[in-house]
Formats: structure tokens, C-alpha cells, sequence
């Protein structure tokens, strides 16, 4: 009888095994990509990926590193903000608040969205991706991650160079975001309340909408392990051992070293290679991608591209190439980025037709035209021909220069052997080709204007200080800025302060030039230049 009764209980144990396997869900698709109407174009397609497309980072091995769960995450910050202010509300209005901080954008529009674009309804921030997992067979969890346009979606601007968050454009860098403080909000938030029993019932105040198997989820799977994340990063102190940037400049390579298991400089601390966060108009036209140029399209070399040479074969090995360097910043492993190459093919037809805000301030045409022929003079070898297009200027040729300027090496130096020989492993060899210690890959120019900070580092505020080395400040501040439309750049005191009474959107950071990977040297090209000449360029350079 014993046997007959352990065989049936061993059955049923099995079949709820079996049950609890089948029913999960450890990867899913976002939520957050935007309605398309039917038959969308591959435009709108890549329009709705860039904004809200998963990338396989809506799963568990994505909570592993980046994606949060988010009611856990929202409530803990919340809590965090009350021990600061006791008379802060536990709402979705203080929630977009302290995000805001973090130079998040919560637009009333997306200014560029192509037609039939529908985004959801929803109290999360632009480029917040989001969806519902399932661990294990029955539960049930919100996470969610930051998509292409948390980074690159900007805010637009009025005639006198004041911010209008608003108002968004994709494809416009989001200069104020800071995943540095976003991060370590985040961890310091949940490393003091995740052993609160305060902190479900300040989930279940604040998305009064969540069912009982979330709620579960949460109190049962989810908290053990967020705790036991925690545990093993006391030691660190901080949620990864790199730095993530400052406002407007993001560290991807040490993302990826961290995906493939290389060893990061000094463990993390000297793995500083940070880059500034740039407009994405032209960057179809490269045939290598990122700062230094070390993704290249594979039997593809570098060469001068013409508008007629942009074919299927170029916008494809640009798209696998931005699967490959894109989703391991999500908590995705690389070998698994493979399948957002469809995803990224369409984010490059969106592209291929995005320019960023005209320049709103005014221009001096006159000076302008003298301006291109010095730019033809001082900087068409590396970053572009331009013809003119009636009043404007229209890149005709790139020539996909890379070498050295002088420039801070660190971010150059950080992508080595070793990590390139790991990448040659993955599931992308033959896709892309893999070539470090080039020096850096001048840009395409477009949207130059409301780019600042400049360098790959962003580390000078303005074009002018750029063209006058002297005047290249040591600190200054940046995020939720206004622009100088005279400097062109930051609007900034002489000792790199906003000016009195200006209230930025989002929480400035101070940007010390003197750290390792912030070098504000080089680039001497057009130092020379008399004030007139450099003031004319300057013109120029608006209509980019």
C-alpha cells in the first residue's frame, strides 16, 4: 500500500514539475513596443522597436545585471524619497519625479514618431521597456529595462536655447540622462528597504492594479532573490564594478566585458572608457560603428561612402552590429543578440529618413556660407562633403576616417585583444568584423548643434571651446541644460556653473575633465583659425 501511494504521490510531484516547466516564461516580448497599423512600413517598424522593442531583455537572465523588477524598484525608491522627505506623497506623480532627476523624459509627444506610431498609456518614462515573465509556472512579474530611446531621444529646443522636454525627437541624444545616479539609486533604494515588510505594502499602494499571482510572485521568488543579489554586491558597494557614466554618456564596452566574462581594468574602477551619447543622424552612412570603430561590417572595408552604395548588404551588416554592441547594455548575452538583428534592420530604414531638430536659434547665412569653405578646408577630410541643397547643407560624401587626434586614449585602449578575441567566439563571427586599436572613427556632423557636450568623451561644453583649447574649462555641469547659441553648447558661466537662476530639468552632475578617460586635450583641427574664421564655422556647423 506504502509503494502504491509513494508511486502515485512521485506522479503527481512530476507532474506539477513538468506543469510549473511548461508554464513558464523566462523570456517574453516587451509590452511597451508601440501599436503599429497593418502593413506597417519598415520605418514605422523600426520606429516602434526604437521605442519600446524588448530585445530579449525582458527575461531572467536580464534581471541578472539590468532589468529591474519594476513595482519592487518603483516602491523602494519611493520609500527612499520619504526617508528623505517625510512629506513626500507614495504616487506615480513623486515616482516621475524622482525619475526625472535621472534626466528620464516623460514628453507630451514624440515629435517624429512616423504616422499610425501609437504609444501605450502608461506611467513609464520614453525608452523604458517593459513586460511580464514568468519565472515559474503560475507566477507572474512585471520587469523592465531601458530601450534604444532612453539614450536616444532628446528633448527639443526654443529660439533662445531653453530645453522644451515636452517635446521629444528620436534619434536626438538625451544629453541629461544619468544611468550613474539611475543605478545607484536603484540599489541603495533596495539594499535599505527589500527586508522592510513595508515595502510589498507600498507596491500594492502604489499599482493598486496588481493581482494576487504578482503579488505572490514578488513576496515569494522575486524578494528571496533580489536579496540574495544584494548579499553578494555588499562587498562592491555599488550595483557594477564600472562606472556607468555621467549625464549624457553611457560605458558599454565595460557592459560588454562584463557579458563575455573579461576582466575588466582594475576590476571594474579603471574601466573608465566612457562615451558620449551622440545624434544618430548620417550614422547609416558609416561602415564602422561606435567611437573607435571597432565593429566593422564584415568584407566590407573602410572606405568613402556615397548615397548610391547604401544597399540592402550595408544596412544589414550595420544592423547585426548594432544587435551585437546594443542588447549585452540590456543584460542580454551576446549570443543571444542574434535575434534582434530583424528588429535593428528596421531601426536603420527609421534612421535613414531621421534628421534631427532644425536648429531653432538664429543664423547668420551669410557668415554660414563663408563657413563651409572653411570647413571644406579644416575638417570635409574626416568628417564629410557637403554640397547645398538650396538653403541647406546636404552630406554628400563620408569618408569613414579613423585614426588619432590627440584625444583621451582610455576608451580607445579599454577595448583590447582580449575582449576582441572574445567577441570572435560568440555566435557573430562571420557577421561582423571585429579590428581594435584603430584610434577613434570621426562622426557624421548631423545635429551637431544639440550634441554638447563634444569629443567621445564628452569632455568640452562648446564648439567655441573646442576651436580655442585654452578656453576648455576643467569642470563644469551638465544636465537638464539650456544651449548658448553663440559658444553653441552648454550655457555655461566662465567657472562652468548654469547661470544664476535657471532651473535645469533634470540633476546636473560636475564633469572633471582631470579623471582618467575625461581628458579634454587634442583635436587641434581648427585651432588656428582667426576669431572671424572660427565664428563662421561656427554658422556652418548649425545647419548640419
Amino acid at each position: 500500500m506504502i509503494r502504491r501511494w509513494s508511486g502515485w504521490i512521485a506522479l503527481l510531484v512530476a507532474i506539477v514539475a513538468l506543469t510549473l516547466w511548461v508554464t513558464a516564461r523566462p523570456v517574453n516580448e516587451a509590452r511597451s513596443r508601440p501599436t503599429l497599423p497593418r502593413n506597417a512600413d519598415p520605418a514605422s517598424r523600426g520606429a516602434a522597436a526604437f521605442l519600446g522593442a524588448g530585445f530579449g531583455g525582458i527575461s531572467v537572465e536580464a534581471m541578472q545585471s539590468n532589468a529591474v523588477p519594476w513595482r519592487l524598484v518603483a516602491a523602494a525608491l519611493l520609500m527612499e524619497e520619504q526617508r528623505r522627505d517625510p512629506k513626500a506623497k507614495l504616487d506615480q506623480a513623486t515616482l516621475r519625479r524622482i525619475l526625472q532627476r535621472f534626466g528620464f523624459l516623460y514628453p507630451d509627444r514624440v515629435a517624429n514618431l512616423p504616422k499610425g506610431v501609437m504609444l501605450h498609456a502608461n506611467d513609464m518614462p520614453l525608452g523604458m521597456t517593459w513586460g511580464d515573465i514568468a519565472p515559474i509556472g503560475g507566477s507572474h512579474v512585471q520587469i523592465a529595462n531601458l530601450g534604444c530611446a532612453a539614450c536616444h531621444a532628446g528633448v527639443s529646443y526654443d529660439a533662445d536655447g531653453q530645453p522644451v522636454p515636452r517635446i521629444a525627437l528620436l534619434g536626438m541624444p538625451n544629453s541629461s540622462l544619468d544611468l550613474e545616479a539611475y543605478t545607484d539609486a536603484v540599489y541603495q533604494a533596495l539594499r535599505r528597504h527589500a527586508d522592510s515588510p513595508a515595502l510589498l505594502e507600498a507596491v500594492k499602494h502604489l499599482f493598486p492594479d496588481m493581482g494576487w499571482r504578482e503579488e505572490a510572485s514578488l513576496r515569494w521568488i522575486i524578494l528571496p532573490l533580489s536579496r540574495h543579489r544584494l548579499a553578494t554586491l555588499v562587498p562592491m558597494g555599488r550595483a557594477t564594478p564600472f562606472h556607468n557614466g555621467a549625464p549624457g554618456s553611457t560605458n558599454g564596452v565595460a557592459a560588454l566585458k562584463r557579458a563575455l566574462s573579461v576582466p575588466l581594468v582594475g576590476g571594474g574602477a579603471g574601466d573608465t572608457g566612457v562615451v558620449s551619447i551622440p545624434d544618430l543622424g548620417q550614422r547609416f552612412r558609416r561602415t564602422s560603428l561606435l567611437v573607435d570603430g571597432a565593429y566593422r561590417i564584415a568584407e566590407r572595408p573602410d572606405r568613402p561612402t556615397h548615397g548610391e552604395e547604401l544597399d540592402a548588404r550595408h544596412l544589414n551588416g550595420l544592423a547585426a552590429i548594432t544587435s551585437f554592441f546594443t542588447v549585452p547594455s540590456m543584460g542580454v548575452h551576446p549570443d543571444d543578440a542574434r535575434a534582434a538583428i530583424d528588429d535593428a534592420r528596421d531601426i536603420f530604414a527609421f534612421l535613414k529618413d531621421y534628421q534631427a531638430q532644425p536648429f531653432p536659434g538664429p543664423i547668420n547665412r551669410t557668415a554660414a556660407r563663408h563657413g563651409a569653405t572653411i570647413y571644406a578646408q579644416q575638417c570635409a577630410a574626416c568628417h564629410g562633403d557637403y554640397g547645398w541643397t538650396g538653403a541647406q547643407p546636404v552630406l554628400q560624401r563620408f569618408p569613414n576616417w579613423i585614426g588619432q587626434v590627440g584625444t583621451d586614449r582610455l576608451r580607445a585602449d579599454v577595448f583590447d585583444e582580449p575582449l576582441a578575441k572574445a567577441i570572435g567566439k560568440t555566435r557573430y563571427r562571420g557577421l561582423i568584423a571585429v579590428q581594435p586599436g584603430r584610434g577613434y572613427a570621426a562622426p557624421p556632423l548631423a545635429g551637431l548643434w544639440a550634441s554638447a557636450p563634444y569629443l567621445h568623451n564628452g569632455s568640452v561644453p562648446t564648439l567655441a571651446a573646442l576651436l580655442s583649447p585654452a578656453e576648455r574649462p576643467r569642470r563644469f555641469m551638465v544636465g537638464g541644460h539650456a544651449l548658448d547659441w553663440d559658444r553653441l553648447g552648454l550655457r555655461l558661466t566662465p567657472d562652468g556653473r548654469y547661470p544664476a537662476g535657471y532651473v535645469p530639468f533634470s540633476q546636473p552632475q560636475w564633469i572633471d575633465t582631470d579623471e582618467t578617460g575625461r581628458g579634454r586635450n587634442g583635436h587641434l583641427q581648427g585651432t588656428t583659425l582667426s576669431v572671424a574664421d572660427k565664428r563662421a564655422l561656427i554658422e556652418f556647423l548649425k545647419l548640419l
